[in-house]
């Protein structure tokens, strides 16, 4: 039971959905505490969460963030990391207590991207690749096997069928979606069939699906952190993932539901 002190702007939402299951821990957590802004902070100091600085991270109040500063620079150079009371910010303070590393990486590209070529109307494709991981990504971790290499081929062709149903039983024993962006997790509180990711693909060997789901995030918040840091990251990187779709976040996945043409469309030729 959560308790009545803490039901607030996010009350309702029901966090036994798979797609919260990487923020899950930190958000009960969250939501058992009296002050959830007090909690954030008392949590990012217990993991000594840092940016690429090695300063703290914090969880300020929107009105710190200085006029004409830009959000990712400023956490960058303050580890101040502006929150409002809602639910876009909710989530993005999730992520950073789950997957730390990764937000320290992602706001590291950000920054430097903007350091170079300033704020325009454009963010550049670099800041672009950055803005929708962090905004809108799914972690799709699969086997390093020839069944993984199957999986992934038919989600890049965009051939449902095979993917989500006859390859359905992948999922869960050598394929494991983990969402990560916070403005996904945002639409998610409301589902709709449309709502689509922009899959990640992380390889793991077999042995990562068989560890527990603390050592899991652990292990996937180095590694993509560390593929991150290593490579350059595009939109081409990404693969869309309807969501609704991922065997077993939804009911009723029979065939119909994977021939809706609006949601599960083919892949553009050319």
């Amino acid at each position: 039971m959560i308790p009545e002190a803490s039901i607030r702007f996010y009350a309702g939402i029901d966090w036994s959905h798979a797609w919260y299951a990487a923020v899950r821990p930190a958000a009960l957590a969250l939501l058992a505490a009296p002050d959830w802004r007090a909690h954030l902070n008392q949590s990012a100091q217990a993991q000594s969460l840092q940016n690429q600085h090695q300063q703290t991270i914090s969880f300020v109040a929107q009105a710190c963030l200085p006029e004409g500063v830009a959000y990712e620079i400023f956490i960058n150079e303050s580890g101040q990391v502006p929150t409002r009371e809602n639910l876009h910010d909710f989530f993005n303070a999730l992520v950073w207590l789950t997957f730390p590393r990764i937000k320290r990486q992602l706001n590291a590209m950000q920054a430097a991207q903007i350091a170079l070529h300033g704020i325009g109307k454009s963010r550049g494709p670099a800041r672009d690749a950055a803005t929708i991981f962090d905004e809108n990504a799914a972690l799709l971790v699969v086997e390093n096997s020839d069944q993984g290499d199957a999986l992934i081929a038919a989600l890049r062709a965009h051939e449902w069928q095979q993917a989500f149903i006859r390859q359905r039983a992948l999922f869960g024993q050598r394929a494991e979606v983990w969402v990560f962006g916070h403005a996904l997790m945002e639409k998610l509180v409301n589902p709709y069939k449309a709502i689509t990711a922009h899959s990640f693909v992380v390889r793991a060997e077999a042995h990562f699906f068989a560890a527990g789901e603390d050592q899991k995030r652990s292990w996937l918040d180095r590694e993509v952190a560390m593929r991150l840091n290593e490579g350059s990251l595009s939109t081409a990187d990404y693969t869309p993932l309807p969501v609704l779709g991922i065997p077993g976040w939804w009911q009723h996945q029979d065939d119909e539901f994977y021939q809706d043409t609006k949601v599960f469309r083919s892949k553009r030729q050319g």
